[in-house]
């Protein structure tokens, strides 16, 4: 069980880290989103060290206790989700108590057989309805480029090759998800073996009765080559920890 503390230090006394933020990935899930959490790793590095926080990652989804959480502001899930009773009781206990999360793609993942209704009332009532395939870069859309996450972003920009998810109902539906990003029309159909033929496809957003960001960008080793995208990401973690104000 891999426990790594990725904060680059250099810092003197007077500059403390501002927030600490703890990613949780997987290495035993598909290589694709195991490829995509190095990726990050490396990113999110940098990033601690541009913008003055602890950054630390783990594989042991234990860590999703009470104890283990309070130390921290932001936390993470690269590839994967958290599998136990207590480790969920955990994470719903750390987020009602005002903590931050960011998930990516598969993250956010479920189903008609899923059981964790508090999740995906927390996501907005999303459910898995289909996906594109073989993974693709596609067009999409910036619908609010006031909101601190996406300010930096054009209207539209190509985003790089991921999977995309579509689901039913929309997180659009409820009525405190604010969506930021969708694809594009232009890109229907998108997919050669299994597609997204029509629809509306949002791809990140937040639902605004938690701090919490959800982006479906996540599969592969060609999501953060963007660098509008990987503004987003960057902006969208300082938001979650309450340095980018409205």
């Amino acid at each position: 069980m891999l426990f790594i503390p990725l904060w680059v230090t250099g810092l003197s006394y007077a500059q403390q880290p501002k927030f600490k933020v703890l990613a949780f990935y997987s290495e035993k899930v598909e290589m694709d989103h195991v490829l995509f959490a190095r990726d990050a790793l490396y990113f999110l590095k940098l990033l601690a060290s541009q913008h003055q926080f602890t950054f630390d990652a783990t594989t042991d989804w234990d860590h999703l206790n009470d104890g283990f959480l309070s130390n921290y502001q932001v936390i993470v899930w690269l590839n994967d989700s958290p599998a136990t009773d207590a480790q969920r009781a955990a994470f719903e206990k750390y987020i009602q108590g005002g903590g931050a999360w960011l998930g990516f793609h598969v993250a956010g993942y479920n189903d008609r057989s899923s059981k964790w209704t508090w999740f995906r009332d927390f996501l907005g009532g999303p459910v898995f309805h289909s996906n594109n395939w073989p993974p693709m870069a596609a067009k999409v859309v910036v619908e609010d480029q006031s909101h601190p996450v996406t300010k930096r972003l054009p209207a539209t920009y190509d985003a790089p090759v991921t999977e995309w998810y579509q689901w039913k109902p929309s997180p659009r539906m409820d009525k405190n998800v604010k969506v930021l990003v969708s694809l594009a029309p232009e890109n229907y159909p998108l997919g050669v073996k299994t597609y997204l033929e029509k629809g509306d496809t949002p791809v990140v957003w937040t639902n605004t009765r938690y701090k919490m960001l959800y982006l479906n960008m996540g599969h592969g080793n060609k999501v953060l080559s963007n660098p509008d995208q990987n503004k987003m990401i960057t902006d969208g973690l300082l938001w979650l920890a309450g340095q980018l104000k409205p």
